[in-house]
């Protein structure tokens, strides 16, 4: 071997070493992003760091974190949702309407009208949202409507029905009613245990499971086929409408949990509850690491995401910084995530094919 070609290999060692640190670098790109967005806030907000803000923080990542969750299996089947938002609105709506007024059947001509305990009221919501998720699905694999397409038709279509539920109005004083099992119902969003906020607990109870899901079982890694390679999925014996169902049922169901807390929380519903929220939960999963191609992410990934996001929004809000001004900052995230994933794909490519040419 020359001089000259043990320069060239010297080089091309030093090249891919460079490559390779700035793929971990790129794989590590949430927590730095955490990491930075916390540091910052920590010295420039005045009082971040009090542990009446970090609670306040805690509430509001469980519930940007539950929306992602079932948007990151969504992407991951290389679809999208955009109607989690107004799911959520609706289910907060439902669940007002339940614990005020129960089900009246004075349209059956029967002066009466059943009431429900706090468990029937969660469990009508959960189906109410989960069924919302089912029409999703049904449009996009029964009738081949695109999901941006059908998401966005089904945005509106839930947000003008929880504006019917009330004309507009707000549902108030949720407190419920001890003679019916309702009373309880203010302890889903204000309850604690250990310490922590029930919401924070049933979003790590969601998670763990959703991880279980994507990671151990057939039905995960279903997922991953259909967004990876959907016709080589359905070849290899996988029921690609079957998955796509499940994936917005279950991003229903979580949107359907995010309407149940902040009704809880508020002791009130109102029809404009929810409202962007869609932004959050798309910008923690891409942050997270999502593919918006669809066949990557992690659970994991799309957690720290939310907790990006949750800390970035409570910190430019103590900094004062306008909601229209947080708004653009939330859209030139998901802008930057997407480019940096797609820089790490083409990375990992050029890799790749280096190892095969060597």
């Amino acid at each position: 071997m020359t001089s000259i070609d043990t320069a060239r290999g010297a080089k091309t060692e030093t090249g891919e070493s460079k490559t390779s640190a700035l793929l971990v670098l790129l794989h590590m790109r949430t927590f730095v992003a955490l990491i930075l967005v916390f540091t910052f806030f920590a010295i420039a907000a005045p009082n971040f760091l009090t542990g009446g803000n970090m609670l306040i923080i805690s509430k509001h990542v469980a519930l940007n974190a539950l929306l992602a969750i079932g948007m990151t299996f969504v992407i991951i089947a290389g679809g999208i949702d955009l109607s989690v938002g107004s799911i959520v609105g609706l289910c907060a709506m439902v669940a007002g309407y339940l614990v005020l007024y129960g089900i009246d059947l004075g349209f059956l001509g029967i002066g009466y009208s059943i009431q429900f305990n706090t468990i029937e009221i969660c469990l009508m919501v959960l189906v109410v949202g989960v069924g919302v998720g089912w029409i999703n699905g049904l449009l996009i694999t029964k009738l081949n409507v695109a999901p941006f397409i059908a998401t966005l038709g089904t945005l509106y279509v839930a947000r003008g029905a929880a504006l019917l539920f009330s004309d507009g109005r707000t549902f108030p004083n949720l407190g419920g009613n001890p003679d019916y099992g309702s009373d309880t119902f203010r302890l889903i969003g204000s309850g604690s245990f250990l310490g922590f906020p029930l919401s924070v607990w049933i979003m790590i109870v969601v998670a763990l499971l959703a991880a279980y899901l994507a990671a151990r079982t057939p039905l995960g890694r279903h997922i991953y086929a259909v967004g990876g390679n959907e016709r080589g999925a359905a070849l290899s014996g996988v029921n690609v409408d079957r998955t796509k169902l499940f994936v917005y049922m279950f991003s229903g169901f979580c949107a359907a949990l995010v309407g149940l807390i902040i009704s809880s929380q508020l002791q009130a519903s109102h029809p404009a509850t929810g409202e962007t929220f869609e932004l959050n939960a798309i910008a923690a999963a891409v942050l997270g690491g999502t593919s918006m191609s669809g066949g990557r992410g992690r659970i994991g990934g799309t957690i720290v995401g939310a907790f990006v996001i949750g800390i970035l929004a409570d910190g430019l809000i103590m900094m004062g910084v306008s909601s229209f001004w947080q708004t653009v900052i939330k859209g030139l995230v998901i802008i930057a995530a997407v480019v940096v994933d797609q820089v790490q794909q083409k990375l990992q490519a050029k890799v790749i094919l280096q190892q095969q040419v060597n």
